[in-house]
């Protein structure tokens, strides 16, 4: 998108303009009607801003919410975005620390400056781009909300008069994705000295344990047993070690390593969990153990089994139905004896391609079950499992 085209669009006939777009998208017609239509009215460069304006809202749904619908996006910086629940809970950590100014160093479109202002502290983004500045800029006022964003190398910042500094440094390359922290930008050296005070900084799910600095807290978040990021708490804003938090339909639950006792092996229990997946990136899976008064099945796999029926925010539950065969061949013939013609495959330490098996497997019947492959004591093990 143009910046000019863009900044034409906050105009008044650029906003009627939208409006159309809008509508246009929301009638389900064909895209090229509706831009033969909206060029009666404007020029194509303009139309072509809206249209995409307008399918970039419907897109940020999914994120934003009721928001989106008010909101301004470049598809980048779309789907960069940090989802609002997620970023909410951020803004949340925050403020709990009595924190009034936040400095988003890289603010993108604006979707943290957003939940910071929203949560009550007084913000002000850095972007080095011209046009997510701009948006960024448009979506605090079209939200009314105070912050000021301006054009800026997020290192040349001085970040000493604000409260608490944000990051989250862009991870790809011309190539694409990189997991090279050097090609980060800003890079982690700049992360690292950002962390040397009070400041919080987005990061990959995959970020490895060895990278966290001591004295700061690495917190994985998922949202909806989806993993969205991980988050580095520095300063007064590091209250542990490690922690997962899960947000969900039933609001938000955290566990941290001070929560994690440890917890032993052993054979399956009457019930099976699977930890969600922000714990495990955590290593909290012996803690989701000792909070089901259960075990581990295997010491390198995340599964934990218990005598025991919990409900858990931190893990999906199963009853254990059978063990069945873990070859493919006796597999086969226990799934016909059994008419199980749908089937969902689970598995963790085994070399499985589910969709591929499932298709070996040649399923007839009218029953449905979830089968879980794993190791129990280094040995392949199978178990058809019903959730509860």
């Amino acid at each position: 998108m143009d910046l000019d085209a863009f900044r034409w669009l906050l105009s008044e006939p650029g906003q009627r303009l939208l409006e159309a777009a809008g509508a246009a998208g929301a009638a389900g017609g064909s895209e090229l009607a509706a831009q033969s239509a909206l060029r009666r009215t404007a020029s194509p460069e303009h139309v072509a801003a809206a249209l995409t304006q307008a399918e970039l809202r419907r897109r940020a749904v999914a994120k934003f919410g009721d928001l989106a619908g008010r909101m301004y996006f470049t598809p980048e910086g779309l789907e960069q975005a940090t989802r609002l629940p997620v970023a909410a809970h951020r803004a949340a950590r925050v403020q709990a620390a009595s924190a009034a100014t936040v400095v988003d160093l890289g603010c993108g479109i604006g979707g943290d400056l957003v939940a910071f202002a929203r949560a009550g502290a007084t913000c002000v983004g850095v972007d080095l781009d011209p046009l997510r500045v701009e948006v960024a800029r448009a979506n605090l006022e079209t939200l009314g909300l105070g912050g000021a964003v301006t054009v800026a190398d997020a290192t040349a910042i001085d970040t000493a008069p604000f409260d608490v500094a944000y990051a989250d440094p862009a991870r790809r390359t011309g190539k694409g994705r990189t997991f090279d922290v050097d090609d980060w930008t800003p890079p982690w050296s700049f992360v690292e000295s950002l962390l040397a005070r009070d400041s919080c900084v987005k990061l990959a799910p995959g970020l490895p344990h060895a990278l966290v600095p001591e004295g700061v807290e690495a917190e994985w978040v998922s949202d909806h047993r989806e993993v969205k990021e991980a988050v580095l708490w520095s300063g007064r804003l590091a209250t542990t070690r490690r922690r997962a938090t899960v947000l969900g339909d039933g609001g938000l639950a955290t566990l941290t390593d001070e929560d994690d006792p440890g917890a032993p092996t052993g054979p399956v229990g009457e019930f099976l969990y699977e930890p969600d997946g922000a714990v495990i990136r955590a290593g909290l899976v012996t803690a989701v153990a000792s909070g089901v008064d259960g075990h581990l099945l295997d010491e390198h796999i995340a599964y934990v089994t218990s005598g025991a029926s919990f409900r858990s925010p931190f893990a999906r539950g199963y009853r254990v139905l059978e063990e069945v065969p873990f070859r493919e061949k006796p597999l086969r013939a226990a799934l016909r004896e059994r008419r199980i013609g749908r089937l969902t495959i689970k598995k963790r330490g085994v070399s499985v391609v589910p969709d591929e098996l499932r298709k070996r497997l040649a399923l007839r019947g009218d029953e449905e079950s979830t089968l879980v492959l794993t190791r129990v004591d280094g040995k392949g093990t199978a178990f058809l499992v019903e959730p509860f």
